[in-house]
């Protein structure tokens, strides 16, 4: 969950790393470090707190070289504190190591160091690693690779998952980097090469990157990028071009990035829905090609995510039980496995993350290989580790995400999922009225989520009046209740106010206990079906004092709410895109009201690589 970066090249390395750092800070922003190669030997310049206090350390304007490492830390083990950032050095000063991801035998390489007379002076897992190199390295008299295998020693004894950028004082032009279960991508410029745990940190430099599989090492230098398998055998690797626009990582004049990608998302859409359909062609997955045996021998479909993106696979298990007959479940990542799952060679497993380097989906999905699943992975991110282990991948196009909560990622990956099921329903033969106006409203969703987003001061009014709450609930009935989840995942995420979601008709069942005079609680309402028995289950909650936001696109009486958002009206398929839009405005606008950091909540980073 932390963000490496790397450069080696022919300009001042220090800047670029800061300002990759910067990119990079949802990532990881309790403590920062760069690491240079001076003509003195390696310089370590390092702090608690944010990236920018990195400015204020004394020497950090007079560092000239060329060749360097950064990170942003998420503390995993170890208080964040001055000692326990990264970078990291072995005892001799030969080496510097920044590391993404968990070492779980450090303890036991610590005892082992600590008897081969190592000292330690962090609680970090990370420590271990540069000791461990100058280990092997201390003990090798071979001067060719010895720099290479050091590392590649020292990875064979870890257990865990690592990204590691590696500097040496006797190697003053190279860098080692290696990955295993943890992101770590290389951008290609024109002598020089960037190195980064994510794209968008080093995207403005170059839209060239080499993706590495687990186990690969790499040796950089300037102008070359030499790769190696595990037995350090020299491999073959292609860049690939990269299309994010650069512009998509910067505020571009909004005050946060959560709010610009809340109002970058009918585009999000659009790009998403590309050209997949019209209204009067059917559904195309190049990617797939998928034929109607090969559906028909499911029998059940998993699908597989943690936080926003388990919510988005609420919406899609309602379209594929409606549309395509078959039984779903969703399931959260981090339990699937430990619950001995049921899964066969006729069990189709769908795997959802913006990242896609969330480890508790990535493990979920390797054991759904070893039982003989089909697997097919939804992610926004290119040669990301989950579409490798996947045996088919279909990416959203919503652009880089830097705000930790996530928005676009999450409406994309909704309308990404019921595109595929109308593909499915389809395949299958099972067209329907259903399915041809299921398309119209898919095509019709980027101007009604702009036709919401107008709605943003009247959300921002309400917030004011309720960001000093404890506790606020929210409410909904079938599809609405995926809603709420997610909505009160937003709140809780950047507002730190306690917030619970619910079934409305479970009230009665205990929920309703916690009911009293002046209690926020907020409904959705958008499934014809059900709006009757929801303003039912509300109306016992306003006779118990509570105050009522209600979002909406029924024809209902308004007048015993308190607060009414009146969305654009659309099928129940595709509903939880515009309706968890003013939910988005509503945790954003409390956390303003609160004075908080709305992109980088507290004990949250963007990617959950460790589990």
């Amino acid at each position: 969950m932390c963000g490496i970066v790397g450069y080696i090249g022919t300009q001042k390395a220090s800047p670029i790393l800061i300002n990759g750092l910067i990119r990079l800070e949802y990532r990881g922003y309790d403590s920062a470090g760069i690491s240079t190669i001076e003509k003195s030997g390696i310089s370590i310049m390092k702090d608690k707190g944010r990236v920018k206090n990195l400015y204020n350390l004394k020497g950090i304007d007079d560092l000239e070289g060329t060749i360097g490492i950064a990170h942003t830390r998420w503390a995993t083990h170890g208080k964040p504190s001055k000692e326990n950032s990264h970078p990291h050095m072995d005892n001799s000063k030969t080496f510097s190591v920044v590391h993404n991801g968990i070492i779980e035998n450090y303890n036991e390489l610590r005892n082992f160091l600590s008897d081969n007379g190592y000292k330690f002076y962090s609680q970090t897992d990370t420590e271990v690693i540069p000791n461990l190199i100058h280990y092997y390295y201390s003990k090798d008299n071979n001067d060719n690779l010895k720099f290479l295998r050091a590392v590649k020693s020292a990875c064979n004894d870890l257990k865990g998952s690592y990204a590691i950028e590696v500097i040496c004082n006797d190697y003053p032009d190279n860098m080692i980097v290696v990955r295993k279960d943890s992101p770590l991508v290389i951008g290609k410029g024109e002598n020089e090469n960037y190195i980064s745990s994510d794209i968008p940190a080093i995207l403005s430099f170059t839209k060239n990157f080499y993706l590495l599989n687990d186990f690969e090492f790499v040796l950089l230098s300037r102008d070359d990028a030499k790769f190696y398998d595990k037995d350090l055998n020299p491999i073959q690797k292609n860049t690939q071009t990269i299309e994010w626009n650069a512009s998509s990582a910067e505020k571009e004049g909004f005050e946060d990035f959560m709010l610009k990608e809340i109002y970058e998302q009918p585009n999000a859409i659009r790009e998403t829905i590309g050209s997949r359909f019209c209204e009067d062609s059917k559904c195309e997955f190049d990617e797939l090609n998928f034929t109607r045996e090969f559906l028909s021998k499911f029998n059940k479909i998993y699908i597989i995510a943690c936080g926003t993106a388990m919510h988005a696979g609420l919406a899609g298990k309602n379209a594929i039980e409606k549309l395509c007959k078959i039984h779903t479940e969703v399931d959260i990542a981090s339990e699937f496995r430990y619950r001995d799952p049921l899964v066969d060679e006729k069990s189709l497993c769908i795997f959802i993350s913006q990242s896609g380097e969330t480890a508790d989906t990535i493990a979920a999905l390797k054991l759904c290989n070893e039982k003989g699943a089909t697997t097919l992975a939804i992610t926004n991110v290119i040669g990301s580790s989950l579409t490798r282990e996947a045996n088919y991948s279909i990416y959203t196009h919503a652009g880089p995400e830097i705000a930790v909560a996530s928005t676009k990622a999450y409406t994309s990956q909704v309308v990404l999922l019921v595109i595929l099921v109308i593909y499915f329903a389809e395949i299958l033969g099972l067209n329907s009225k259903d399915i041809s106006s299921l398309k119209k409203e898919i095509l019709e969703l980027p101007k009604k989520i702009e036709k919401t987003l107008e709605l943003s001061s009247d959300i921002k009014d309400f917030s004011k009046k309720v960001y000093q709450e404890k506790d606020i609930f929210f409410l909904g009935r079938g599809i609405d209740e995926a809603v709420a989840k997610e909505g009160s995942l937003k709140l809780k995420e950047i507002s730190y106010i306690h917030s619970e979601s619910y079934a409305a008709g479970e009230l009665k069942h205990g929920a309703i206990a916690l009911i009293e005079n002046d209690v926020t609680v907020v409904g959705i309402m958008t499934d014809p079906k059900l709006v009757e028995k929801t303003v039912s289950n509300i109306q016992e909650i306003i006779t118990r004092g509570a105050k009522t936001l209600v979002v909406t696109n029924q024809n209902i009486d308004t007048s015993m709410f308190d607060f009414v958002v009146q969305i654009p009206e659309t099928t129940p398929f595709v509903s939880p895109i515009l309706s968890v839009i003013p939910l988005q405005l509503f945790a954003y606008y409390i956390s303003k009201e609160k004075g908080l950091d709305v992109d980088k909540p507290r004990n949250l980073a963007k990617s959950v690589t460790v589990e």
